[in-house]
């Protein structure tokens, strides 16, 4: 598995992230998703990283820098057919690493509840993320879950 930074462009990965926004407002209210569209995640306050198996796409993901030293993960989705194989484990560590190399002190998240979004409040809890209140302009309602890691 090899990361790539970018690739916003690649229909590919455009396909991916269309499926991820799809499935966020599939699985919660459209005022209680909070994902960057394809322009948000081209801000330079994101970056955006990609994971391949050759030419074949299997996730992506992405940190926000909300302040200099705290950053939120954003777009976290692995390819349908590339689930079980460790993507997302791969993906966030090299967030966790980023964020290290950056000298954040905290890196956050915000995302869904319900059974949609079990494997990634697992996922988060198994590298140390833990709940916490909302951060940045989040107001929490029954829809979203907030966790954070110390680094």
């Amino acid at each position: 598995m090899e990361i790539r930074q970018g690739g916003l462009d690649h229909p590919d990965v455009i396909a991916l992230l269309e499926l991820h926004f799809a499935g966020m407002l599939a699985n919660s209210p459209c005022g209680s998703c909070h994902f960057l569209d394809l322009s948000g995640l081209a801000t330079p306050d994101v970056t955006f990283w990609t994971i391949w198996d050759g030419e074949t796409l299997l996730g992506c993901g992405a940190v926000k820098e909300i302040a200099p030293d705290h950053g939120e993960i954003k777009s976290m989705r692995t390819a349908p057919a590339a689930l079980r194989r460790g993507v997302g484990r791969k993906m966030l560590a090299h967030i966790l690493k980023t964020a290290g190399e950056r000298g954040y002190a905290r890196l956050s998240l915000e995302t869904g509840t319900g059974a949609a979004f079990d494997a990634a409040h697992a996922l988060y809890r198994a590298h140390g993320f833990e709940a916490c209140g909302p951060f940045g302009d989040y107001v929490a309602s029954e829809f979203n879950v907030f966790m954070t890691k110390v680094l």
